[in-house]
């Protein structure tokens, strides 16, 4: 059956690209929404420059740190022993993924719903490996891994963004001169937030450039970086013209003000990680049709990536996040609970810092779930009432739907696909 590989080849290929420019083009709308949510509920800027910001630091963690290499099938789901007799069906099978996810993505993006990319295209991948292959394809485990990953990851942020909004409030805005501890307190935040995010970039982005760290290398950067930030918050914080005998609503608005420059800085991290990290759920699958048909049939776990790939993906992403990402930015950052600079600047320090918990235990997790966690975690830290409960509660099930709605669109899809060129 391989000669369907050849004859088809380009066919193949080009319906492919297609659909991976689609899928990432869901992921800019759905995903990229999560950097920058925060930033634009908390009126830290405004929605047009996000997508100015996201635009640039998505594109440049896609495209510099997206890789040279893919891992073909995302995190080891399915066993690809079980396609050597038949490649044609991983080709089928991924071409379907991506459409299954990219069409699952674009329909949550419309209702304004934050869901996992990975988790969509995982779903998807799983789908199609069960019922067109067989059972024992899928290595369930990892299945498993993930769907645990639904309570942990936001239990873990949440419970850091609660701790560090506490830390804010106690330590600054519940004093009697909250502009003067501000002064003191806030680059401690600065160099925390500093380490955290170089250590997302260490870890998370550089690696693909080749640059190689050990993990004492990246923290003691991380460390270094975390200094500079520090006292380079403190110089400018003293820099800033402030009445410190003002009265407590404006020392307050002048508080949230600093917190504010803070989180143009984590959100330009946290797209940089972002784009760095989930092109892959675009690029992978496309690359494993790219080098099964262009070998032959033949499969391997690691696939070279052909020169447009990667920026096909950055562009999708882009062009997904400024066209349609409003919405997902709207639930986030306006809609969960009502978000300030500082309260927004704890929910993001409190992702990333949860981002590089799981890189470095390997947990498998979903950037869209950690921040929610942390928002709600926020949300918590002011009592229950702050919170939207309707909004959470479509949010839960918008989760939940994500596995099986990935799965059963991209088994239909698959044979589809397989009647056609069969």
């Amino acid at each position: 059956m391989v000669d369907v590989l050849v004859t088809n080849g380009p066919w193949l290929i080009g319906i492919a690209a297609l659909f991976g420019f689609l899928m990432a083009w869901g992921i800019g709308a759905n995903d990229v929404a999560n950097a920058m949510g925060t930033s634009v509920g908390s009126n830290a800027i405004t929605i047009k420059q996000a997508i100015i910001i996201a635009m640039i630091f998505e594109f440049a963690g896609a495209y510099l740190a997206g890789g040279e290499v893919t891992s073909t099938i995302r995190k080891g789901i399915i066993d690809s022993t079980f396609f050597i007799e038949q490649p044609e069906l991983l080709v089928y099978g991924m071409i379907a993924s991506l459409l299954a996810a990219g069409l699952w993505l674009i329909a949550a993006s419309a209702l304004g719903w934050p869901v996992s990319t990975t988790h969509s295209i995982v779903g998807a991948i799983v789908g199609f490996a069960a019922v067109g292959v067989g059972t024992e394809a899928v290595e369930w485990g990892k299945v498993g891994g993930i769907v645990g990953s639904w309570v942990v990851t936001p239990a873990i942020s949440g419970f850091i963004a609660f701790m560090i909004f506490q830390s804010v409030q106690k330590l600054i805005f519940n004093t009697d001169n909250p502009l003067e501890n501000a002064k003191r307190y806030v680059p401690f935040y600065m160099a925390l937030a500093g380490f955290v995010m170089s250590l997302v970039t260490i870890t998370k982005g550089l690696k693909h450039v080749g640059l190689h760290f050990s993990s004492l290398e990246a923290y003691a950067l991380a460390f270094v970086i975390a200094g500079l930030v520090g006292v380079g918050g403190m110089i400018a914080i003293k820099r800033l013209k402030m009445d410190s005998k003002a009265d407590r609503q404006t020392q307050f608005g002048n508080v949230e003000k600093v917190f504010a420059i803070l989180m143009v800085v984590t959100a330009c991290c946290m797209a940089f990680a972002h784009g760095s990290n989930d092109v892959a759920n675009a690029i992978g699958p496309l690359a494993a049709v790219v080098s099964v048909v262009n070998s032959g049939g033949e499969i391997s776990s690691k696939a070279p990536l052909v020169w447009w790939i990667l920026p096909l993906g950055a562009v999708g992403i882009v062009l997904g996040l400024a066209i349609f990402g409003k919405r997902v930015m709207q639930t986030i950052g306006k809609n969960i609970t009502h978000l300030t600079p500082s309260r927004g600047f704890a929910a993001e320090l409190a992702a990333a810092s949860t981002v590089v918990i799981a890189s470095g235990t390997g947990l498998p997790i979903s950037t869209t779930q950690t921040l929610v966690g942390a928002v709600l975690g926020v949300g918590m830290a002011r009592g229950i009432a702050a919170i939207n409960i309707g909004v959470v509660r479509n949010i839960v099930v918008s989760w939940v739907v994500t596995l099986p709605a990935g799965a059963a669109l991209s088994i239909m899809f698959f044979f589809m696909i397989k009647g056609i060129f069969n």
